[in-house]
């Protein structure tokens, strides 16, 4: 789920440092050896799948930029290595299709697949090896199996939706078999009272179409059907005890798309390779606009930069809250912003979102997504269907979001007054989709990163992305 920057000038504001390029942080490949990646570079397969027609410059190329070239072909760092453990979401190979089986029972002895693991390089080197970080490591081991196992319900569940999704589904189809795959794989379909909170759907499946970046999902009786040229967002989120898994990818079935998608997804593994303990915010921003922005798209002849939308960003993430509290840090898209560091034990959702449009996105459409405040105001309810609701709300979703089906699906039924009071009285928020300029095309990429104390991981790679 994205944070959103309510600073639309934030690209132009450049402190000192902005915009340099972050030390490099390794990537640890498949064969144990660590290659050094400066943050800047295109990673091992960032465009592999893009249309090679799709990267050749237009025109004569002299008065144009360039379009991003095919990087040569190199082995994926981490995902899908059995040696490290990674799954890619393929490692549970009793999985069902749809996926029904409980990842738990495929992995009985609670040791889940580890994520992309990237040893600290420069003056954070010595963490790999010290043992005092090793030993902090091991203090974590239920923290770590608790976000293993969301993150393997993540890639089982996604893998089986990259393979079903097609046009002519509507989005309420596609949105449900999401979130009824992460609640047979968690084991909590969130129809007891509290069992949500256990673990299971951690917020509203986005499905954004288009000019439509984030904060999408149909409400009940929407009839919107996926079209062949759409460019669609799939964000969502997994969580056990309330550790949340936060990743998305972009499904698009026509290549003229490719260069988009080629670019969004090289931004977000920059900003993975310049994230770290002691990073700074601005200049992870600044490298994941610089990459992101060296591409360009040609869509019905016509050819557009790829821009990073400068009012969403990255985002901490902690026990039950998807954008970190209040005291939840951002990570920019772009160049300028906070001289502020991430620090040791922090979770990040690295995510960037490029675009044909405007770069910036505002509020439009029909509100779906919603969350219970929780630094709230305590204040007094006079409308009786907003008392219910807050008490149905607090034990099912406490402060993880939640949209109107979810409501639906517990019961409830001619709530809007009551929750549009909640709202209006500061106790729970509304997350309006978010937009760029009509006409234009948005595409997104997100992975979750744990800084432990002795190794980055990205928890939620795949060998999908």
């Amino acid at each position: 789920m994205t944070a959103v920057s309510h600073e639309d000038d934030m690209a132009e504001t450049k402190p000192n440092g902005a915009g340099k390029a972050p030390q490099s942080n390794g990537v640890t490949s498949t064969n144990g050896t660590t290659a050094e990646l400066e943050p800047g570079d295109s990673d091992d397969d960032e465009a592999d799948d893009a249309d090679p027609k799709a990267n050749e410059a237009g025109g004569d190329g002299e008065a144009k930029k360039k379009k991003k070239r095919k990087p040569r072909k190199k082995k994926k760092a981490g995902a899908g290595n059995t040696a490290n453990g990674a799954s890619g979401g393929g490692g549970a190979k009793a999985q069902s299709a749809p996926p029904r089986t409980l990842v738990s029972k495929l992995f009985p002895e609670n040791t889940y697949p580890i994520g992309e693991e990237v040893e600290y390089q420069g003056s954070n080197a010595y963490r790999t090896t010290s043992e005092e970080k090793r030993h902090l490591d091991r203090m974590n081991s239920d923290f770590l199996s608790e976000y293993r196992q969301a993150a393997e319900v993540h890639r089982e569940v996604r893998r089986y939706a990259r393979s079903v999704i097609k046009p002519g589904m509507t989005l309420t189809e596609i949105a449900e078999l999401i979130e009824d795959g992460t609640r047979h794989l968690t084991g909590h379909m969130g129809l007891e009272e509290g069992d949500n909170i256990l673990g299971g759907v951690a917020f509203p499946t986005g499905l954004s179409l288009n000019h439509c970046a984030a904060h999408y999902t149909p409400n009940a009786g929407n009839k919107v059907v996926l079209k062949k040229e759409d460019v669609m967002k799939v964000d969502f989120g997994v969580h056990v005890n309330g550790r949340i898994v936060d990743s998305a990818f972009t499904v698009a079935f026509d290549p003229q798309y490719d260069n988009l998608l080629a670019a969004v997804k090289d931004a977000t593994d920059t900003g993975i390779r310049a994230a770290g303990i002691d990073a700074r915010m601005g200049e992870i921003g600044g490298a994941i606009q610089e990459a992101m922005e060296s591409y360009e798209v040609t869509i019905e002849g016509t050819t557009y930069p790829v821009k990073a939308i400068r009012n969403l960003n990255g985002h901490t993430i902690t026990q039950y809250s998807i954008h970190g509290g209040s005291a939840g840090k951002s990570v920019p898209i772009v160049k300028g912003g906070s001289n502020e560091k991430m620090e040791e034990g922090e979770t990040y959702a690295i995510e960037t979102f490029g675009s044909t449009g405007k770069g910036l996105v505002r509020d439009d459409m029909e509100t779906s997504h919603y969350a219970r405040m929780p630094d709230a105001p305590k204040v007094a309810l006079r409308v009786a269907s907003a008392k219910k609701l807050l008490q149905s709300i607090d034990k099912n979703f406490g402060s993880l979001p939640f949209c109107r089906r979810y409501l639906d699906r517990l019961g409830h039924d001619k709530y809007l007054l009551g929750l549009n009071n909640l709202v209006q009285s500061g106790i729970v928020q509304d997350y309006p989709p978010l937009c760029d300029v009509k006409g234009s095309f948005t595409a997104q990429y997100e992975h979750t990163i744990l800084l432990r104390p002795n190794v980055k991981e990205v928890i939620s790679r795949g060998d999908d992305y």
